[in-house]
């Protein structure tokens, strides 16, 4: 992400770094730090609105490149490296998530 700043001299791909910041909160406040409410089918009130903002704040931290490259703010090679960094981030969650299902932990 902050290559993306640096190599186009722009730093607007940083206003995505605020989503990667709301994506877990969701999780500690309302699944008690763990992420195997995400992938159970039950819930209640509080556990599906985590569900949706957590969905709302991924989907977020893809929005806000693509509308920065939109309106012009940043480059077309700035918005690629975010998404990477997106991807990155993604996959570091599910060896997390894929980590934490094993008791032997």
């Amino acid at each position: 992400m902050v290559q993306a700043c640096a190599l186009y001299s722009n730093w607007w791909p940083m206003l995505a770094a605020l989503m990667y910041v709301l994506v877990p909160m969701p999780c500690l406040f309302f699944g008690g730090g763990s992420t195997h409410f995400l992938t159970s089918r039950e819930g209640g009130g509080w556990i599906n609105a985590a569900k949706f903002l957590t969905g709302a704040s991924a989907m977020g931290s893809l929005a806000i490149p693509a509308i920065l490259r939109h309106a012009g703010l940043i480059e077309t090679g700035a918005m690629f490296i975010e998404f990477t960094s997106f991807f990155i981030l993604v996959c570091t969650v599910l060896c997390f998530h894929r980590a934490t299902l094993d008791e032997d932990w």
